[in-house]
């Protein structure tokens, strides 16, 4: 399906900063499933539960991804910055110098 496509590609380091701005595709799914609730009570075919209840776990989907892909990004930078830190820490040896043990 490609929401499980846009889920996975937002689980990448790159596409975890997008997780949040996508919680809000949500929003259409549920106004989706709210729409086809709406034809079924109408008189439609109560075959079309199947797609209001496929709005309704896509809409789940990426409401809990969102908040998970925000707790995975916090991690990653906290582990990032702590790189940073370490290597600005790190010694620095040039060509012509060893690391001698006094």
């Amino acid at each position: 399906m490609p929401s499980n496509i846009a889920i996975t590609t937002l689980r990448t380091r790159s596409g975890l900063k997008w997780a949040a701005p996508a919680m809000l595709l949500s929003v259409p799914y549920l106004f989706a499933a709210s729409y086809v609730s709406t034809l079924v009570d109408g008189g439609a075919s109560k075959w079309l539960y199947v797609v209001f209840f496929v709005c309704i776990w896509n809409a789940l989907k990426f409401l809990a991804n969102g908040l998970v892909c925000m707790g995975l990004l916090a991690r990653v930078r906290v582990h990032e910055r702590r790189l940073q830190r370490s290597a600005a820490e790190a010694p620095t040896v040039r060509a012509n110098e060893q690391l001698v043990d006094a």
